[in-house]
Formats: C-alpha cells, structure tokens, sequence
C-alpha cells in the first residue's frame, strides 16, 4: 500500500563504488513496495558534488535530509520514508 505522501529518495553514487552498488540495489528493491520517487544522481566528474559525497558514498537523502552513508539499513529506510511520507 503506498504512503499518504510521495516521498524522494536520492541515492548519490560513483562508477566502481561497491558499497554504491549495493546500496543502489537495496534501494530499488524497495522502491515498489514503499512507493517513493527514485534519483539516482552520478557524482563522477562533477567537482561539487565530489567535494560534498565522495567521502561519503553512497549516501541516501529523503526528501532532502540525509540519512545513510556508507551503508543502507532496510528496516531503518522503511521506517524513514514511511516518516517522510506522513510529514508530506
């Protein structure tokens, strides 16, 4: 069942980050059953966006807010767009 509001999920990623990829795939795996909008948005070769993630990668904004880096905890990703989509 989708959430009352739609939320965004933004996964900021690199070519060859491995932690990136798995988090990318757990983040689509979810995308059906929470019903949120997903960005995906590659950092190589733009400096500003290197000079704010990349000693981050991957990390997940929702609806603009930050909240994981390094690593995605299913459980907490859920809980945090189904939080996000009640603020919505």
């Amino acid at each position: 069942m989708p959430p009352p509001g739609k939320p965004t999920v933004v996964v900021y990623h690199a070519t060859g980050c491995h932690l990136c990829g798995r988090a990318l795939e757990q983040v689509r795996a979810l995308r059906d059953e929470l019903g949120f909008d997903l960005r995906e948005v590659l950092i190589d070769g733009d400096p500003e966006l290197e000079r704010q993630y990349r000693e981050w990668l991957p990390v997940v904004e929702i609806d603009g807010r930050r909240r994981f880096t390094y690593y995605v905890q299913e459980d907490a990703l859920r809980r945090a767009v189904l939080d996000a989509a009640r603020e919505g």
